[in-house]
């Protein structure tokens, strides 16, 4: 029996797929141009950020290569399509059915340009919807709420390992935080991002 196949925990996109989804009913119009803590982009390019980024996770797990999967991040500023609000769950939906299929996670895939193993590629996916839920939420007045699970597997996948600097990343150095802090400000504060941050800062 393949004890180690048992034990290990799967990793399913649906909570955070879902809270970014919940998002988007409490954001108004008046905020897509506000600043959001990725200071390259407002909240319509964030959401639109959002929206390639499940395009390109999406086809990375079916294997189906091309544009959306060969196209490195920051070629092109992000553009945020007409009836988003309605278009992006169904795409969250399809991003998460997606890698619920044992094929996504065996051998190697690309996104970004950037040839990766799947399941490599699953947890950048999970950690690119905790982290890019967090800032929807900050940008827009609303209440992040991250499940455990998913925010530990975004913590692990954010630490630098050994004791050693962090790569160059997309993400910013990470922001100092307490031991004991709430795992989210953890989480948050390895992507380089303060965790009270709000709009104006």
């Amino acid at each position: 029996m393949d004890t180690h196949t048992e034990t290990t925990p799967t990793i399913d996109l649906a909570p955070a797929a879902r809270q970014v989804a919940a998002l988007l009913d409490g954001i108004d119009e008046q905020q897509l141009d506000d600043p959001t803590p990725c200071p390259d982009y407002a909240v319509r390019e964030l959401l639109a950020h959002v929206v390639e980024l499940s395009t390109a996770f999406r086809d990375a797990a079916r294997k189906d290569f091309g544009p959306t999967t060969d196209t490195p991040p920051g070629t092109k500023r992000p553009v945020l399509g007409d009836g988003w609000r309605e278009a992006l769950p169904p795409l969250l939906d399809e991003l998460v059915t997606a890698w619920r299929d044992p094929a996504a996670r065996q051998g190697m895939t690309r996104a970004g340009n950037v040839d990766l193993p799947g399941e490599v590629a699953l947890m950048v996916a999970l950690d690119e919807l905790v982290i890019h839920g967090w800032d929807l939420a900050r940008s827009t007045g609303q209440k992040f709420e991250g499940d455990e699970a998913s925010l530990r597997i975004a913590l692990d996948m954010l630490t630098p390992g050994d004791g050693k600097p962090r790569a160059d990343s997309i993400f910013g150095p990470p922001v100092p935080v307490p031991a004991d802090a709430p795992l989210v400000d953890r989480a948050i504060a390895m992507s380089g991002r303060r965790p009270d941050w709000k709009p104006g800062d």
